[in-house]
């Protein structure tokens, strides 16, 4: 496998040429600490450098710097004139004085905070961010007990009439990073401010619901929001009436991400592998069956491999396009409905367990599809809209019953009085809960086009067909590029992750580019970013966000080293799944059961039909 382009970027999600040469550097003093910093700085970028933590909200390295909030105020004397500053937005001077913890500072950051507090529905003991809520640490740290301003305040009903994300404008602090996020990250614009004053709001075109407008579900507004004014669609008292209900079979698959991120909501460093402690909990909270989607991860790459290699011998539609992210998916249907047709018609593994579990499962256990209840914990807000798709359907069932969140099993395990770090460590259920290694990287950028090239050059007979690394395909860069060699013909391959990457990466393909296969992800990182990941204090900035995210990829890297078997189409109970049910790959019960299509939606959508 060669490189063909590797495209540099200057932060995570979007691609930006790296500037060149030594910027010039600017000398000033933080608290009397003389400091040298590049120039263009900021100065809350430039306390951090010296380790002085200045509070802040709204900031988000790179991504957003507005100066809305007000909490990173400091006090700067420059040329004997002392005034208060937003941190975030001023930029470091020569031979200015700033002082991160004067007395008048102090007193103004904790005003502005008072003042939102003012605003706030401040229903914390029953909010989902509870403890890990910005607002509240703020005032914590700040020594806020009481609020010394009262007013009016504005009451909003709660919009949660879609599956995947509530929106509660009563505990909006308008700091506007959702809106932000979704713009120069995501590059899909859903949020922004409407009315004035006292009356502004963050919210989609006239205050619809999510459900209603272009948002593709991804969940990167609900990870940057500070407070609980976005949260994920929970579905935990439905799945515990199901576990309770006699009448009910309850079985349970856990995403490949799951296992190097549930870990951080219990105070695990990120990254860690708690692989063997998912079944343990899992079963202690009453699930008849614990499964592993990766076990459809490799049921997908055996697919999606054949339908590869399939429109490569008949001149189908190229470049194919992988189909496993669903917020990516929606994207599509949004923004490049003609791009539909590249999509690989492959459901994603979630949803192919779902069906393989209410229909060969379901059979070999000998249950109706009926009685059986099928749950997903998924590191993604868009699953919940995925298993509400109608084309999601089997045999007329919905595939998957409830989608929780990373942090909603956390919930569940906390709920439940269980020590999630003194747990043992258990295997999960035979047969769908066997995987390989191809199947745990499915969850970082890059590793489901592994996990394809891997088994597409074994299944051809390669020179390299004993190959398991390809290192130009993985890490943090918003769009890779690479070529292989299979069957002779050089096949052009792309990674992308992060939507805005996709309109970039879609543009060049409309300009006149050619691929053949490409994958692309919604969420930054792939899905060990995802927007049901849990939400660690402090992600907003640029350095812990990618240390995170690295961090859990590096760990998924190692397991499938780890692993007996690295190739999908190796996986014993993949095989004999095929062999008992399924016959083959692309076989006509195969495409009933694991294959789809999608729909174009929104304006654009409507053009091209029209």
């Amino acid at each position: 496998m060669t490189v063909s382009t590797i495209i540099p970027a200057t932060r995570l999600p979007v691609e930006k040429p790296e500037a060149s040469g030594n910027p010039a550097t600017v000398e000033l003093y933080i608290n009397d600490r003389k400091v040298s910093v590049s120039k263009g700085t900021n100065l809350l970028e430039a306390a951090r450098s010296l380790g002085i933590s200045v509070p802040s909200l709204c900031y988000i390295k790179d991504i957003h710097q507005a100066g809305t909030c007000r909490v990173c105020l400091v006090e700067v004397d420059a040329g004997g004139r002392r005034s208060l500053q937003a941190s975030c937005v001023y930029p470091a001077t020569d031979g200015i004085k700033v002082y991160t913890d004067s007395p008048r500072a102090r007193r103004a950051r904790k005003r502005v905070v008072e003042l939102m507090l003012s605003e706030h529905d401040m229903q914390c003991l029953t909010c989902a961010r509870n403890l890990n809520c910005e607002l509240q640490k703020l005032a914590d740290e700040m020594g806020i007990r009481k609020i010394r301003v009262t007013g009016e305040r504005r009451k909003y009903p709660l919009q949660n009439k879609n599956p995947f994300i509530v929106r509660d404008y009563n505990k909006c602090v308008k700091c506007r990073r959702c809106e932000a996020v979704c713009r120069e990250e995501q590059g899909v614009n859903v949020y922004s401010a409407k009315n004035r004053g006292f009356d502004t709001v963050i919210a989609p075109a006239f205050m619809k619901d999510l459900g209603k407008v272009d948002c593709i579900s991804c969940g990167q507004c609900v990870i940057n929001c500070p407070t609980g004014s976005l949260t994920e669609r929970e579905y935990i008292d439905e799945v515990w009436r199901a576990i309770e209900s006699p009448e009910k079979y309850v079985v349970v698959q856990t995403a490949p991400a799951i296992q190097v991120t549930l870990g951080e909501a219990f105070g695990l460093p990120p990254g860690t592998k708690v692989t063997g402690k998912i079944p343990a909990a899992l079963r202690r909270l009453g699930f008849d069956q614990v499964f592993s989607t990766e076990f459809a991860a490799d049921l997908t790459i055996v697919e999606e491999a054949h339908e590869l290699l399939e429109r490569l011998d008949k001149n189908g539609r190229l470049p194919l396009i992988s189909s496993c992210s669903p917020g990516w998916v929606k994207y599509c249907e949004h923004f490049y409905p003609e791009f539909i047709e590249n999509l690989s018609t492959c459901k994603s593994p979630m949803e192919m367990f779902g069906a393989l579990a209410k229909n060969y499962f379901a059979q070999k256990k000998g249950i109706t599809s009926e009685k059986m209840v099928v749950v997903a914990i998924m590191p993604c807000t868009a699953k919940k809209f995925e298993a509400s798709r109608p084309e999601m359907i089997t045999r007329g069932g919905r595939d998957v019953d409830y989608v929780l969140t990373t942090r909603e099993m956390a919930r569940m395990i906390r709920s439940a009085g269980i020590r999630f770090d003194e747990l043992p460590e258990e295997h999960y259920d035979q047969p769908l809960g066997i995987s390989t290694g191809a199947g745990a990287i499915f969850a970082a950028t890059g590793g489901v086009t592994e996990a394809v090239i891997r088994t597409a050059l074994a299944l051809t007979g390669s020179e390299e067909k004993s190959r398991f690394d390809f290192q130009e395909i993985r890490g943090l860069r918003g769009i890779k590029e690479a070529t292989v060699n299979l069957r002779g013909k050089q096949i052009r391959l792309a990674v992308c992750h992060g939507t805005r990457n996709a309109k970039r990466l879609l543009e060049r393909i409309k300009a006149g580019e050619q691929y053949h296969f490409i994958e692309m992800m919604a969420c930054p990182g792939g899905c060990v970013g995802g927007g049901g990941q849990p939400i660690t204090a402090g992600k907003q900035t640029e350095k812990l966000q990618q240390k995170i995210t690295g961090q859990r990829a590096k760990t998924l890297y190692q397991i499938d080293i780890d692993k007996e078997y690295r190739k999908s189409h190796e996986n014993p109970a993949v095989k004999q799944l095929y062999k008992e049910y399924l016959g083959h790959p692309l076989s006509a019960r195969a495409k009933e059961i694991l294959h789809t299509s999608y729909t174009p939606r929104g304006k654009a959508s409507a053009k091209l039909l029209h």
